[in-house]
């Protein structure tokens, strides 16, 4: 016996040691994941601050833009360091008392804005085209991708670009032919609507990608240390899991006759009775019957109130049949919402009998819940019962499945009624 037991302790050691390890690696997935999520999640959102950012200086740049081709450039005095575009016919004009000025359109605007930009270290922007009229303007391997992906219907582009120890966020966005282009850019073919070149934006994120490296070893960290917590938690809670689990094994071991929610017996001592009980009315050619109850509508219950107050449905509905028994007769929980009852020395007509009285009671009974309220449940019963002629065995499940039949017609035909097996 001893050997035994310790065999059963290695066993089970080794089960709950496998449930540990596969219940730990489950956590570290999930742990994985979580932190994973948020990494991926992070850099995304960071990803698209950034190309927001560039988008917007692309937009308000294109405005301006449009705000001096709308007057056709913008013409300003030409004061010592300002120079004429040397690509516009006739871009200097005089006033009547003599002053100069000088037309700024907006590829060269563009351009001063640029260098202002740049030297406030802010950002580097540049007008730039496949055709340009400009060929300081003409485009490098990155717009030049950017202006094949236009071609192509794409409406904007960027990429990280590392230059030396600093990385520099690329971005570039279409300009398309206007009314007001055409003075400048008909003589090279355009129509409204082509694409005629783009803006290019860059600006320094080496800082910002540093931080989300530093923010990925963090996470790492986190993780392990969060991992590193959850399973000591989890090995102390296994540990005493397993001390309930025995103290509760040896529980159900005294317990192995009674059922321990409703207080009846259980199958294994109704199995057993229902043999004896149809053995002895077989010798004396004496009548059995046996009910097989059930709740209706259990399972509702238990959705809309809780499983504790199906417990307490269960516990009370099992007291109300029980009290209306007699002390021979055998009251068990068959399973679930089940509830089995051995009648001995009773005909099927009288086991309907009482069927209905049980039936009635549990009707008219109200459950009182936790919270004080009362409720109202029905149940169905099928009955089966006649004079045993012939082998024990197959007259019990003869026995137990007519009233089993008998059950299902019951909740067929409306429940919170009993039927009785055919004799």
């Amino acid at each position: 016996m001893t050997g035994n037991a310790n065999h059963g302790d290695y066993h089970s050691m080794k089960m709950w040691r496998m449930f540990l390890v596969n219940i730990s690696m489950a956590v570290l997935v999930v742990i994985m994941l979580v932190y994973l999520g948020i990494l991926i999640r992070n850099n995304q959102l960071i990803g698209e601050e950034i190309q927001a950012r560039a988008r917007s200086y692309f937009q308000h740049i294109v405005l301006a833009r449009r705000w001096n081709a709308g007057y056709g450039g913008v013409y300003v005095e030409k004061k010592r360091g300002v120079e004429s575009n040397p690509y516009l016919e006739n871009p200097d004009i005089s006033s009547i008392d003599g002053t100069l000025y000088t037309l700024k359109n907006p590829a060269l605007m563009t351009r001063e804005i640029s260098k202002l930009a740049e030297d406030g270290g802010l950002f580097k922007f540049r007008i730039t085209s496949l055709k340009p009229l400009n060929p300081g303007n003409g485009a490098d391997e990155f717009e030049k991708r950017a202006l094949e992906f236009f071609e192509n219907g794409m409406h904007e582009y960027s990429e990280n670009v590392a230059d030396g120890e600093k990385t520099f966020f690329r971005y570039m966005g279409p300009l398309f032919v206007e009314a007001a282009c055409l003075k400048c850019h008909a003589k090279q073919g355009y129509t409204i609507g082509q694409v005629r070149g783009g803006i290019s934006v860059s600006f320094d994120v080496t800082e910002i990608l540093g931080s989300l490296h530093r923010q990925r070893y963090i996470i790492i960290v986190l993780s392990t240390v969060t991992a590193l917590l959850l399973i000591g938690m989890l090995y102390a809670i296994v540990r005493r899991l397993m001390r309930k689990v025995r103290d509760l094994y040896a529980r159900i071991e005294a317990m192995s006759f009674t059922d321990e929610l409703t207080g009846l017996s259980n199958r294994r001592y109704l199995f057993a009775r229902l043999n004896a009980e149809y053995e002895r009315a077989g010798r004396n050619s004496r009548p059995i019957s046996f009910i097989m109850a059930d709740l209706d509508h259990f399972k509702s219950i238990n959705d809309r109130y809780g499983h504790q107050a199906g417990d307490v449905v269960l516990r009370d509905v099992s007291g109300v049949i029980k009290s209306e028994l007699r002390k021979s007769d055998v009251v068990a929980r068959y399973g679930g919402e089940e509830i089995a009852v051995i009648l001995p020395d009773t005909p099927g007509d009288l086991g309907l009998a009482i069927a209905e009285k049980i039936r009635k009671k549990v009707e008219d009974h109200g459950v009182i819940l936790s919270d004080g309220g009362v409720l109202k449940v029905t149940i169905s019963a099928g009955v089966s019962g006649f004079v045993p002629r012939g082998e024990t065995a197959e007259g019990v499940v003869k026995l137990v499945r007519s009233a089993d039949d008998a059950l299902y017609r019951a909740k067929h035909n409306g429940r919170n009624r009993c039927e009785v097996s055919e004799p």
